[in-house]
């Protein structure tokens, strides 16, 4: 007999349908964008788009299932769902300031493949998104090489990667074009943030690309001193890592423009600070990061020519680390504003970026799997928290979390927390027992005839090692308390 359903896991095996068919097939509500609320941690919101649904309409959903295993179970699913205990009228705006410019909420392109042409960008805008850091334009020739992109999945699952390698360089469009794009796209979206990033050789193609950039309309430009897969020498994340450079770069920079000047950092340095703070000296009206990790796959099929290279790796597998740059770009001695970037999916994820001092975020990854439309959940997701803490201004989580780090030596060492055990859960499957055998403290015996973990208190020091394997979330945690001398 099967147990209750997890709406979240099954959630995640949508295939996300372009011209979903459930949705087609159910006449009276949109199951697909219902569960594209579970996907992307909106759950509480989700039944909106199916509350007038009958069980015959979310039947005939879950027939015209095309998933490649077995159809969506979206009838219970969608039953599972409870209404919202936030009523939307409470939901804030979003609307901030970087660098002084007015933005209607923190979501923007990344400078990537998700924003190249004039087209892409605008449909971006259309959609949703508060901005767009225009794909990097230089002075140099363009070549890209094929393939380009590799991914990270879990064993052998396709499409939904937690990892993204690429090899992609800078706009392989002729200059002029490309600020000729960046010109129509302010004209014809007037109150968008559109953002130039650029990336010179010398001093003299910075300061002519800014120029060209400003003269063009734009709202701020982006230095690029980050890629990791440059062919040219004396551009990208070489330049990133040398504060001499990069101080050098933006002073000409600023002295060429009035607009704000944005250095974007990248993480293949141990100290991202030292450019940052040299950047800084130099003028700069916020910093950028973080830019892909540089990285190494091996898949056959993403060789090019039998060849390989190292390249930019991204995805949410890189968040921790990203959000580790921001927290240290964040404690800087002169506070810069800061435009958080790498494996932002959620609204959550943006959250976290915002609470260690982003004053807006960049994604890239999440839209080149998802696509634009992911917009739509970010922004309620980020509204309806506001909206449960009472919170009227998203410059209120600005920062919010950077007091809360303090250093390893400062930490609390003489409490614990245990974990908590729930029957109900369980479904004896010893994941737990094994992981703390083998990995933790031997804390816990595994009984093999009732199937059931039981915890040894004596021997417990509340790693929670045991909680992060259990599959079926039955681990939880108890209350705080003083530890026990031994």
């Amino acid at each position: 007999m099967r147990t209750k359903l997890n709406i979240h896991e099954e959630a995640s095996r949508c295939l996300l349908c372009h011209d979903a068919p459930c949705t087609q097939a159910c006449q009276t509500g949109d199951p697909a964008r219902a569960i594209r609320a579970i996907r992307f941690d909106n759950h509480k919101q989700a039944l909106r788009w199916v509350s007038n649904c009958s069980d015959a309409d979310l039947e005939r959903a879950e027939q015209a299932c095309i998933h490649y295993n077995w159809p969506l179970h979206i009838k219970e699913m969608m039953r599972s769902l409870q209404h919202d205990d936030i009523d939307e009228s409470r939901f804030p705006q979003l609307d901030i300031h970087f660098c002084g410019i007015p933005c209607e909420n923190p979501f923007f392109l990344a400078s990537s493949a998700v924003c190249t042409n004039y087209e892409m960008v605008a449909r971006a805008f259309n959609a949703g998104w508060a901005g767009v850091f225009y794909k990097t334009i230089c002075m140099q020739e363009i070549k890209e090489v094929s393939p380009r992109f590799d991914a990270m999945h879990n064993n052998a699952t396709h499409g939904d990667f937690y990892g993204f390698r690429n090899m992609e360089q800078l706009s392989e469009n002729p200059v002029d074009m490309d600020f000729d794009i960046l010109r129509r796209l302010k004209r014809d979206y007037p109150t968008k943030v559109v953002v130039a990033s650029i990336m010179g050789q010398t001093e003299e193609q910075w300061m002519a690309l800014a120029k060209m950039a400003e003269e063009a309309g734009c709202d701020a430009v982006e230095l690029n001193f980050s890629c990791p897969q440059m062919k040219h020498a004396g551009m990208g994340s070489d330049v990133g890592q040398s504060p001499e450079l990069v101080r050098a770069f933006t002073a000409c920079v600023k002295s060429s423009v009035s607009i704000p000047v944005i250095p974007k950092m990248t993480p293949n340095i141990t100290h991202i600070t030292e450019p940052a703070e040299a950047c800084a000296e130099a003028g700069a009206d916020a910093i950028s990061a973080i830019n892909t990790i540089k990285s190494v796959t091996m898949d056959v099929d993403a060789a090019v020519s039998g060849r390989r290279t190292i390249s930019g790796y991204s995805g949410r597998a890189v968040r921790p680390i990203a959000l580790r740059h921001i927290l240290e770009l964040s404690e800087l001695p002169k506070k810069m504003e800061l435009s958080g970037i790498g494996g932002i999916e959620t609204w959550r994820d943006a959250l976290e970026f915002i609470q260690l001092g982003c004053s807006n975020v960049q994604v890239c990854t999440a839209v080149m799997q998802y696509g634009y439309r992911i917009i739509d959940d970010l922004v309620l997701g980020l509204q309806r928290y506001m909206a449960e803490r009472g919170i009227s201004r998203l410059q209120q989580l600005v920062g919010e979390q950077v007091p809360s780090f303090l250093k390893p030596d400062n930490l609390d060492r003489g409490t614990i927390i245990y974990p908590k055990f729930n029957k109900e859960l369980c479904v004896g499957c010893g994941r737990c027992a094994v992981s703390c055998g083998d990995g933790g403290h031997q804390a816990i015996v595994f009984d093999h005839q009732e199937r059931r973990p039981h915890l040894m208190g004596a021997k417990c020091v509340g790693c929670h090692l045991c909680r992060l394997v259990c599959p079926a979330g039955a681990i939880g945690v108890t209350k705080r308390t003083v530890k026990v001398a031994r």
